[in-house]
């Protein structure tokens, strides 16, 4: 017999709905200090589930084997050299912070160099502007900087004091991203079947989000370890202090798209041409413009192709604002989210305008065919 709607039965499925939501807000609670972990966990397993394929159909049926060296890889490939370059990076900024405290870079007769050296037409123009008090921004620069990596050292001793928590959250991340790659598949199976939304919908949305994870990842990290590497040799190579520094600042800065590692080359070079070391600028301002720079005209392209198809504001903007409210993990969480919210409203665009289908890609750049 076909159950009967009745008040009684809908006030039942209105406290049982209740109760879902109930306990899926207090799991999310339970695992939010994990949420790094779990996050990067998801983004490992979505970008190296390819390589896991690859071995399942090396040796069928051993999906723990599989799984394992997939995660024996990403150890060898991800985990280990970044523990190294934090490591030497807390050393040369502890060692960068030494050599300010104690003149060996003296930040303020530096300024006073830079100062000196400008043409009279330079000093005119910043009198027009008002800014003739250079003693107050030389002092404010090197109280800035020297402020800077005493805070850097500082939090250098505070990592090394919670290490316990980074293995313990590195743990999670290894553990989950194991058990992703493994039943990733069935995990996905059964999310498709218990999200309530229409089939079409809701595997474009899943589908939207695995190929953007996977795009930003090789569209971005790829291109600011290459990017942060090249800098890094060639500021070595023209001799200039803190090289593992800058290399690794260019880096982080090339994740910003439209300014990118300019932030930091530039003013390098600036301050090379007019303390007279016009060679090394020459160089540094060659090697910015047309190596640094041309490995995201040259590298994003091949890696990301066209998967995305979001505008570079749109990234540009997202990042940011990413950045801004979950910190480093908001250089995926930002682009991945302005794509799903541009998937959702083509879909609600589709639906106001009678289209059912959703075939072809959700997300185009404006003059893009």
């Amino acid at each position: 017999m076909d159950r009967i709607s009745s008040p009684a039965t809908r006030i039942e499925d209105g406290v049982f709905l209740g109760f879902v939501l109930i306990v899926s807000i207090a799991f999310a609670m339970v695992i939010e200090p994990f949420f790094a972990a779990i996050l990067w966990g998801v983004i490992a397993a979505i970008l190296f589930a390819p390589v896991n394929q690859a071995l399942l159909q090396a040796m069928p049926r051993r999906r723990n084997s599989a799984a394992g060296l997939t995660l024996l890889l990403i150890v060898g490939l991800v985990i280990v050299p970044a523990i190294i370059l934090s490591i030497a990076l807390v050393q040369e900024a502890t060692l960068f912070y030494g050599r300010v405290e104690s003149g060996q870079i003296n930040i303020p007769k530096m300024f006073e160099q830079f100062q000196a050296s400008l043409p009279s037409w330079a000093s005119a123009f910043l009198a027009r502007l008002g800014i003739t008090n250079f003693d107050a921004v030389r002092e404010m620069l090197g109280s800035g900087i020297a402020s800077s990596f005493r805070t850097l050292a500082t939090q250098a001793l505070a990592i090394g004091q919670s290490a316990f928590s980074f293995l313990v959250a590195l743990s999670v991340m290894l553990y989950l991203t194991f058990f992703l790659l493994r039943d990733g598949a069935l995990l996905a199976a059964r999310f498709d079947a218990a999200a309530p939304m229409r089939t079409t919908y809701r595997r474009a949305l899943m589908q939207q989000f695995v190929v953007v994870t996977r795009a930003t990842i090789k569209g971005s990290i790829i291109v600011a370890i290459v990017q942060g590497l090249i800098g890094g040799v060639v500021f070595w190579a023209l001799g200039l202090p803190g090289a593992l520094l800058w290399g690794v600042l260019m880096g982080a800065f090339s994740l910003i798209p439209a300014v990118g590692t300019g932030l930091v080359w530039v003013p390098v070079a600036i301050y090379l041409f007019v303390t007279g070391a016009v060679v090394k600028g020459l160089i540094l301002a060659f090697c910015g413009m047309f190596v640094i720079g041309m490995v995201d005209n040259i590298l994003r392209p091949v890696l990301v192709g066209r998967d995305t198809r979001i505008p570079d504001y749109v990234v540009l903007i997202t990042t940011l604002g990413g950045i801004d409210l979950f910190g480093f993990n908001g250089i995926v969480i930002g682009p991945v989210i302005a794509a799903l919210f541009i998937a959702t409203w083509n879909i609600v665009t589709r639906m106001r305008s009678g289209v059912d289908g959703l075939e072809g890609p959700l997300t185009e750049e404006p003059g893009q065919a």
